[in-house]
């Protein structure tokens, strides 16, 4: 039978978080909207529904990580059922992520007799002012190798030190290296999981675990669903990307289609129950904002339908700091500045994707 009920809000895999519903003492009471035929009758998790223009309604309290939404068609005896997500730890938060870090790494290695510590490389201890003014959380995604160095020749002696900082810096697998471009985008599950393995291998080995999370952005955000399964399999449940649809920017949206994308565009998080991923949309990539636009662009989320971001994470790329670098970005730090003091002006707080997502899970 053809069902006649269709979830318009929320729909299965949604991420639900303060700013979808009223936060009471025992959860998140959110409204749930439905359509069906106007002459039937419907409940929601038992409770009959209401019908108003054209749209069936009623209030869900969700108080768990997971929450099933039912909702049973009294004339047809049809019942259909969602699962979606309470995030009590989502909205208000935002972060630093960034791509492409291999070089810092080099420099430690090349250096490693001159350096007393890791903040002794400049790029780090820039970060770590970064932190140090602000509380942000920074979340460093790795490649494996570069001209001249790869992650198996990074010492270990700075391991205590890696741990001293777990707090506010992660790190993650991006890629085994900066090219071919969209190196996953074809590949399947054995080369992502081979060279996941090799880099939380390499991190474990001389940074430990407590700099490792759920969370990770692959390089270009494109995968097959066998690849983000690679990734889930890791212990990567969270996988942010771009989501951009309905333009001509890369899409940097994994294996999600057109439809899943524009969802990510307007929610900014969603769950794939069949594959049990969450995904995470972006809020800027800062290296590629101009400075003067950083504010306005970050500004202009509270002018569309949905608002200023749950959670915002500010993205850019390790290697527009270096001089040496052929798109060298002179006013590098100047970006980040800008726009982690506008999640500060905001009033949003540091933490830490992973903790933010699954914390209640």
């Amino acid at each position: 039978m053809t069902t006649t009920i269709q979830f318009s809000s929320p729909i299965d895999g949604d991420m639900l978080h303060a700013r979808d519903g009223v936060t009471t003492s025992d959860g998140l009471e959110i409204d749930v909207q439905l359509s069906a035929p106007s002459s039937h009758s419907l409940t929601i998790n038992g409770t009959r529904a209401s019908f108003d223009q054209g749209v069936f309604s009623g209030k869900v309290r969700l108080n768990q990580y997971k929450n099933t939404i039912t909702v049973h068609d009294c004339t047809t005896a049809e019942s259909k059922s969602i699962q979606v997500y309470w995030l009590p730890n989502f909205a208000g938060h935002y972060r630093l992520s960034i791509d492409d870090n291999i070089w810092f790494l080099r420099d430690i290695y090349q250096q490693k007799d001159n350096y007393q510590s890791l903040f002794d490389n400049p790029y780090l201890r820039f970060l770590k002012q970064v932190h140090t003014t602000y509380g942000t959380k920074i979340h460093l995604n790795l490649f494996y190798q570069t001209e001249g160095f790869n992650l198996s020749q990074f010492p270990d002696r700075f391991k205590a030190e890696w741990q001293a900082n777990a707090d506010w810096l992660r790190l993650s697998f991006h890629a085994w290296g900066e090219f071919p471009d969209r190196p996953y985008q074809q590949a399947g599950y054995e080369q992502v999981k081979h060279d996941c393995a090799i880099v939380k291998e390499q991190i474990l080995r001389f940074a430990g675990e407590a700099v490792m999370g759920p969370v990770t952005t692959l390089h270009w955000g494109e995968s097959t669903v066998e690849g983000s399964r690679a990734l889930r399999d890791a212990g990567y449940v969270g996988q942010l990307g771009y989501f951009n649809v309905d333009d001509e920017l890369p899409p940097v949206s994994y294996y999600l289609n057109v439809e899943q994308r524009r969802h990510m565009k307007k929610r900014f998080v969603w769950h794939d129950n069949q594959e049990d991923i969450t995904f995470i949309r972006s809020s800027i990539v800062i290296d590629k904002t101009e400075l003067s636009a950083i504010v306005p662009h970050l500004d202009s989320y509270a002018n569309k339908p949905s608002g200023l971001p749950p959670f915002v994470d500010l993205l850019v790329h390790e290697q527009y700091f270096y001089p040496f670098y052929e798109a060298y970005q002179p006013d590098f730090r100047d970006r980040i500045l800008a726009a982690v003091k506008w999640a500060a002006d905001k009033g949003y707080t540091p933490a830490f994707l992973g903790d933010s997502l699954f914390a209640n899970a």
